[in-house]
């Protein structure tokens, strides 16, 4: 299938992602009709990217009539009713980020108006979840008790979608900015200095999204987001294929790859972005639609699913390396 664009390509990618939504706005997950509140912002942002508009805002407002009254949303929805009743804080904290996209692609300050008391009860569940060191707590459990553990990547999401609340807040003229801009610093710090502040019950560093999450976090300098890329493509890049999910098994997955590769624009190196994109792209059927990741021992696409927050994530990649839609740089550049 030829596309001749990064424009045409994206636009493919988000006709297909508009077929993984309900007539209520839930986008699942796959097959299995699944979705999470993470997963679904991902596929709503993807599909705003795309210029899909009207589908973008029903996910958003999907979320606002599906938000708990504390200001969370649950684990996982099926077919908009709630499957698992923990509550993760980089769930609810990621509705912010979403909203970022869509004014800095259609500077709409009404229809940010019209979501923010669903921001600010996101933010108040959040800000709940604040440990004295600075880092969020990463899960509340079924029976409503703090899993007390900080997890690097979910923070390194939170204080990103923190500098995107602090963005709109300013755009509205909104004082609650003051509150989360001494929040925003404090959890910026731990992401800095992470030694003994996450992972405390279990060593996630096998994980490559803790090797790379931090970069988009926007919190650390120039030598520190260098590191994290060295420090990723050691561990965790196969030439030729992409990033593995972990660093033991031969499996490269294509979401972490794409927010790989966007984590790389924001650092500075775009043509080494350039490079893996292209790589990975090959995790694809004839339709140029990925799958989750490829099994590169067994040489199987492995699972056979191509979920809808692995297709965001290609959207939001190109988009970030590409620059085609307006919203290009919320991840590759600090907004506050």
């Amino acid at each position: 299938m030829a596309i001749h664009s990064s424009e045409d390509f994206i636009h493919h990618l988000g006709n297909k992602l508009k077929e993984y939504q309900n007539s209520d706005g839930s986008i699942v997950c796959k097959d299995d009709q699944t979705h999470d509140h993470w997963d679904h912002l991902e596929a709503c942002i993807g599909l705003g990217i795309a210029g899909f508009k009207d589908e973008f805002e029903r996910g958003l407002i999907w979320s606002r009539l599906n938000q708990n009254m504390d200001g969370s949303w649950y684990e996982e929805y099926k077919k908009s009713n709630p499957t698992k009743l923990n509550k993760q804080s980089n769930h609810a904290a990621y509705f912010a980020t979403a909203l970022a996209f869509h004014y800095t692609l259609f500077q709409d300050k009404a229809f940010i108006k019209e979501n923010w008391n669903c921001l600010l009860m996101a933010n108040d569940f959040l800000l709940d979840m604040q440990s004295e060191s600075g880092a969020f707590i990463w899960n509340i459990d079924e029976d409503g008790e703090y899993d007390i553990d900080f997890l690097l990547t979910g923070n390194s999401s939170i204080v990103k979608s923190l500098e995107c609340s602090i963005f709109l807040a300013d755009e509205i003229g909104d004082t609650n900015k003051d509150k989360w801009h001494e929040i925003y610093q404090s959890a910026k710090k731990c992401i800095q200095a992470p030694k003994n502040n996450f992972d405390l019950k279990a060593d996630r560093s096998n994980f490559s999204m803790d090797a790379y999450y931090p970069i988009l976090s926007g919190a650390l300098t120039t030598e520190q987001e260098d590191m994290y890329v060295e420090k990723t493509m050691q561990r965790f890049y196969v030439d030729g294929l992409g990033v593995k999910c972990v660093a033991e098994e031969p499996w490269v997955t294509v979401a972490e790859t794409c927010e790989f590769c966007i984590a790389l624009v924001k650092a500075g190196h775009r043509e080494r972005a350039i490079k893996i994109l292209q790589e990975v792209k090959t995790i694809s059927d004839d339709e140029q639609i990925p799958y989750m990741g490829w099994q590169f021992n067994e040489k199987i696409f492995w699972p056979f699913e191509q979920p809808s927050w692995t297709i965001a994530a290609l959207i939001l990649a190109e988009d970030a390396i590409y620059n085609t839609s307006k919203a290009s740089r919320v991840f590759t550049a600090n907004l506050v």
